[in-house]
């Protein structure tokens, strides 16, 4: 009996500091004022192209409807992590309470498996279009639009619930120091005073079904394009078709091997300097390229927003 009154006689941790991308005064001034045009480029962008899709009729294609998901999607991503980030260069190591920190882990989740599951979604669209283009209006119809969308939402939903309350069932009762610019999973699991294998299994299980499972699609479609592609008798149509893939192959190459990397391993992950680096590529390196990558190289995008202007 003694032991468990000592264990509920434990002071629970009520509030988080995050010390953020850098601690130097002078590095964090120019770093705040970078991040900051970042944010607002991206914001800027992925509006711009909302506000595209949802305005020009000929934009009404399966395509755009997942590029509009994405960048609405893009949004809300940074705006989950970024203003944490710009504070912490801002103010410096600052103080969160443990219900604000929850409650970002539980959107960044949410916004980050629903991203892996659309970018999978926009992989098989994408080889519909090139490999079986005969049935591109009966595989890619309106309801398997919808559907793909909402199961992307509602999985990232589901996981992220799941994930969300395992960690906060978690006691933290010592240091309440977090390495990061916001809350992520491993330094939450790595200043738990609990055990926490059954976390770690769920986390890793869960980024094995939606980052591997999601990747392995995205792969599979695009070696399935290139191989249609390589059969196309036309070279110029051979070039524009791994143009175009290769630019979405490289924003798909570079955000799964970030998040494989952090979120895909057995164990915590301790070197969170490097993991804080590797964060900046996928929380605000992609949002700001996946507009550019995916529309605004596009004709069609380009000349609706010559229209818009004029």
């Amino acid at each position: 009996m003694e032991p468990s009154l000592e264990l509920a006689n434990v002071t629970r941790v009520q509030q988080f500091v995050l010390l953020g991308l850098s601690t130097r005064l002078g590095v964090r001034d120019v770093l705040f004022a970078v991040f900051l045009a970042l944010y607002l480029l991206t914001l800027l962008e992925n509006a711009v192209i909302v506000s595209l899709i949802c305005s020009h009729s000929e934009l009404r294609k399966p395509m755009y409807f997942f590029l509009g998901n994405l960048s609405c999607l893009e949004m809300c991503y940074v705006s989950v992590t970024m203003p944490t980030l710009l504070l912490g260069l801002w103010m410096g190591p600052y103080h969160i309470s443990f219900v604000a920190c929850m409650t970002q882990l539980f959107f960044f989740i949410v916004l980050i498996c629903t991203e892996c599951t659309l970018l999978a979604s926009m992989a098989y669209d994408r080889y519909v279009a090139i490999c079986r283009p005969l049935h591109y209006p009966l595989l890619m119809r309106p309801q398997v639009c919808w559907g793909l969308a909402l199961s992307s939402w509602l999985g990232g939903l589901l996981v992220s619930v799941v994930k969300t309350s395992c960690i906060a069932s978690l006691s933290y009762c010592g240091p309440n120091v977090l390495n990061h610019f916001f809350c992520d999973v491993s330094p939450l699991l790595n200043l738990s005073c609990t055990h926490v294998a059954l976390t770690e299994l769920v986390d890793f299980i869960s980024a094995i079904v939606i980052l591997w499972g999601s990747l392995l699609v995205a792969l599979a479609s695009y070696v399935a394009i290139g191989r249609t592609v390589l059969r196309m008798p036309s070279a110029a149509a051979r070039h524009k078709a791994f143009s175009t893939c290769a630019s979405h192959l490289v924003v798909v190459g570079i955000f799964y091997s970030a998040t494989i990397f952090i979120y895909a391993r057995p164990s915590r992950a301790e070197a969170m300097d490097f993991n804080k680096v590797l964060s900046v590529v996928y929380t605000v390196a992609t949002p700001l390229c996946n507009p550019v990558i995916y529309c605004l190289r596009n004709r069609e995008v380009r000349a609706a927003f010559r229209r818009s202007l004029h």
